[in-house]
């Protein structure tokens, strides 16, 4: 569990450069976030706004225990993209058949944590109504917020930034010293960034307060003119934008002086006009990125006379100019990104060049063929090592803001084909990283284009539509739109597709409990598999067979099944593909009966998906051995595995998880004597899923046929009412200590523990767990979702898990003892779930400390 002191977790941006100056608006306003809950910084472009809030945050740590998280908004449009923002931020996994704004709200209704809001001007009515939600339901949430105009959120400051102090001399006094300024020390701190050995004299000091004066004190502009300055010079710098801002282009009217919040766009004019004709040159064409490396500025921006070789030489010159900034690494090289001043800026000048739609459409080529390759990689048949093989995920992570710009642009100007093509095949992004409504809904805006009807990328854009409509629980529209990307597929002699639909759809009736029609789909996407050598469509398909055999209550030939998807799977090294196979087999053999199986099936796909990051189904590994756990009567492990279990998925904030986990712990907790607390937090769960919209079993369930006597069931209704009342927190403090109870010998429990929010000393550091555990946990990577082939290949979407059927019964062959068979016999189960098994991971890189994994046998308990 994480201590209250321990250090809290964040994903701030690493800054590319020195804070300098700001002394006492970021003392006030630490103070000021003690106070107020909601704070908005506004001001001018330029004017500091971003880099003052990222320091703020930085040093409100010790505030927030459940840490700091930062949401860039720059190009978001609607509400829906403001929540997949800030749920990217926090860590929070988009529920499927939920709307991500109340999964965002539950999520961090508990918590308490600082959320920076970036950028908010596009979506400034949204942002006002989010956060209004946020601060009402959430008492532990502060808002910091950056914007040009106020954004005001009730009881809420607002923060309006002036300019950098400059020299100011004192009456009477002697003439002050010009470093002393906030102003001219980020002016010289910026020089000496172009120049170390810039050593200004007294005279060039007095010249640098007066460009900090022609900059308005605007920081940006400051940074720029001390970029220019050792170059230049400082006296001939001051001259040159003394004569450019008395120059009729710029001024207002006779004998009237720009205002100074007019004065960014001159000084940038001015600076670019400094510039040698190749820096000018890469510097607009640079406008077209949200971030990019030194490969695709080469391959993006190089040609019509700027050669490839000296692009490197180019954008240094420009990084110690403060004209572009470093914004981290990946893959051991830097990644750069304009600030939004400069980038606005430089789409001018570039549109003015007339070459605007020349560098979109080499980006929207250079950018296409990255995500097709990743599709390509994922579902290569070709034995390839894992690391290879998921790079391209990793990539168009890196690359996902240009991505996502690109899709708009298409939209705006009507680029239908260009636009499907490239949304086709970041569909596979969007199902692993769980942003299914985001990229539901570019894909729509794309598809109900004019051209669309007419574009050859339409089919598989309606292939790729329906996978991220399954992974919706919108299956009426993945059948829809499936049947008819599939035709169209048949017509245009796309034979991959006709594979990818054809897994889909048998995936999804599958889930929808359609076997007559879900054989004949799986019978035919095999058979086109095998012919063509498709080993991964292959793989999807025996999966799926095992899936629906393990559905119809063959589960020995559902482990065949699932074995020949491994075989394949292995074979090439696929290790999501292995990792989710495996979770389907040992549902399947849980289902049935077969402890063993199941335990060995979990314990290996727990280490797989722990290595490549996909945290929400190693919660599912970690409580599916818990599970299996408590059936074998091994009741420590059962309470480790499945308390671990609970605490990642809470902290994904995947409700329907959490509840599924809290029957499981209440469970145990109730065989093992402690039944007051275990019927309380079986309750919690029954009110998750009413939340939920699923159905709500009666009371006191799952413990029905527990007690025989009128008097002592009537006291387990009561407990089991009371825990209808606990909040998600509560219950999973509550649960926590059921599963910390378990984990003593049986003579040290207590059979009637005080509940968790009644015991000395607070609540637990349940509800404190931030998005991830450590730094390494955020940067973990996810795992990656090929949506063409229409889910896992385990082919698990659809297969029962144990006890989803009401009414089940012990299998035949089971192997537990009798008195754990109750586990199925009482109506929704152990480990209810109304969505079936799926074959999504999704993981975002958040992880509890792992404990080492336990691949062996599973000792015997002590007692």
């Amino acid at each position: 569990m994480a201590s209250s002191t321990a250090p809290a977790r964040h994903n701030l941006p690493r800054p590319g450069t020195g804070f300098v100056g700001r002394e006492r608006d970021l003392s006030s306003l630490l103070r000021l976030l003690e106070s107020s809950r909601s704070v908005t910084l506004c001001g001018t472009e330029g004017i500091g706004k971003t880099r003052l809030a990222l320091r703020v945050a930085e040093q409100s740590t010790a505030s927030f225990p459940d840490g700091v998280w930062a949401a860039d908004l720059t190009d978001a449009h609607t509400e829906l993209e403001v929540h997949a923002r800030v749920a990217q931020a926090v860590g929070v996994v988009e529920e499927p058949g939920q709307p991500l704004g109340t999964t965002v709200v539950e999520a961090l209704r508990d918590r308490r944590l600082l959320l920076v809001l970036d950028a908010c001007d596009p979506v400034a009515d949204a942002v006002t109504g989010i956060g209004e939600t946020l601060l009402a339901a959430c008492p532990g949430v502060s808002i910091l917020i950056t914007a040009l105009e106020p954004v005001r959120l009730s009881g809420g400051t607002v923060w309006r930034m002036t300019p950098m102090a400059l020299p100011v001399a004192s009456r009477n006094g002697p003439p002050p010293d010009p470093a002393d300024s906030e102003a001219v020390r980020l002016f010289l701190d910026r020089a000496r960034i172009r120049d170390p050995r810039f050593d200004p004299s007294r005279q060039d000091l007095e010249t640098a307060a007066v460009l900090c004066d022609l900059a308005g004190g605007v920081p940006l502009g400051i940074e720029v003119l001390g970029g220019s300055a050792p170059g230049i010079g400082p006296d001939a710098l001051a001259e040159g934008l003394r004569a450019h801002l008395a120059s009729p282009e710029f001024r207002p009217g006779p004998g009237q002086a720009v205002a100074r919040s007019e004065v960014l766009p001159i000084v940038l004019d001015f600076v670019y006009r400094t510039l040698p004709e190749p820096e000018r040159v890469l510097l607009r064409r640079l406008s077209v990125f949200r971030g990019w490396d030194l490969e695709s500025a080469e391959q993006v921006c190089a040609g019509d006379g700027l050669a490839r070789e000296h692009v490197l030489d180019l954008l240094a010159s420009l990084l110690d100019r403060s004209l572009i900034t470093v914004t981290g690494e990946f893959e051991g090289r830097l990644r750069y990104r304009l600030p939004e001043a400069v980038r606005a800026f430089a789409a001018e000048r570039l549109a003015e060049a007339g070459e605007d739609g020349l560098l979109r459409e080499r980006l929207l080529d250079r950018m296409t063929r990255l995500a097709e390759d990743l599709g390509l990689r994922l579902e290569s048949s070709r034995a390839m090592p894992w690391s290879e093989r998921d790079a391209g995920r990793r990539r168009v992570l890196a690359e996902f803001d240009t991505l996502r710009s690109l899709l708009r642009w298409a939209h705006r100007e009507g680029r239908a084909e260009p636009g499907l093509r490239l949304a086709s095949s970041l569909v596979a992004h969007w199902v692993s990283h769980h942003d299914y409504s985001e990229g539901a809904h570019l894909m729509d805006l794309l598809l109900d284009l004019e051209d669309a009807e007419k574009a050859p990328s339409r089919a598989r854009a309606l292939v790729g539509r329906a996978q991220l409509a399954r992974v919706r629980r919108d299956h009426a529209l993945a059948l829809s739109l499936g049947e008819e990307g599939l035709r169209l597929c048949r017509e245009s002699g796309d034979e991959m597709f006709v594979r990818t639909a054809l897994n889909l759809l048998a995936l999804v009736e599958v889930r929808e409990r359609v076997p007559d029609r879900a054989a004949v789909r799986v019978e035919e996407a095999l058979r086109l598999c095998r012919e063509s050598g498709d080993l991964w469509g292959e793989a999807i398909a025996l999966g799926t067979r095992g899936a629906l055999a393990a559905q119809q209550g063959d589960h020995q030939t559902a482990d065949q099944h699932y074995n020949a998807a491994l075989t394949l799977l292995r074979g090439i090294d696929h290790r999501w593909g292995v990792g989710v196979t495996l979770i389907g087999q040992a549902r399947a053999a849980e289902l049935g009966g077969d402890l063993v199986t199941a335990d060995r099936c979990y314990r290996e796909a727990l280490d797989t998906q722990r290595m490549i990051g996909a945290s929400a189904e190693e919660a599912r590994c970690l409580a599916g051995i818990g599970r299996v756990a408590y059936a074998q009567e091994r009741v420590e492990q059962a309470c480790d595995y499945l308390s671990e279990g609970l605490l990642l998925s809470h902290a994904a904030g995947q409700r329907a998880e959490v509840g599924r986990a809290l029957v499981a712990i209440a469970r145990v907790a109730f065989a093992v004597g402690m039944r007051d607390a275990a019927c309380r937090i079986a309750g919690a769960a029954v009110q998750m899923r009413e939340r939920l919209g699923l159905s709500v079993p009666p009371a006191p369930w799952p413990f029905g046929d527990e007690e025989k006597t009128r008097r002592r069931r009537k006291r387990l209704v009561s407990l089991w009412e009371e825990g209808r009342g606990l909040s998600t927190a509560e219950a999973v403090r509550e649960a926590e200590r059921l599963a910390e109870e378990g984990r003593r010998p049986p003579s040290r429990r207590s059979p009637s523990p005080p509940p968790a929010h009644a015991r000395p000393g607070g609540p637990s550091g349940a509800d404190r767990r931030g998005p991830a555990a450590s730094p390494a946990a955020d940067a973990a990577p996810a795992a990656p979702d090929p949506a063409r082939a229409g889910g896992g290949p385990a082919g698990e979407q659809g297969a029962e898990q144990p006890g989803d059927r009401a009414g089940a019964v012990h299998q035949p062959g089971d192997r537990r003892p009798a008195h754990r068979q109750h586990q199925q016999k009482d109506g929704l189960p152990f480990a209810h779930a109304d969505r079936g098994v799926d074959a999504e991971p999704r993981g975002t890189g958040l992880t509890v400390p792992p404990k080492p994994p336990r691949t062996g046998p599973v000792p015997a308990p002590a007692h």
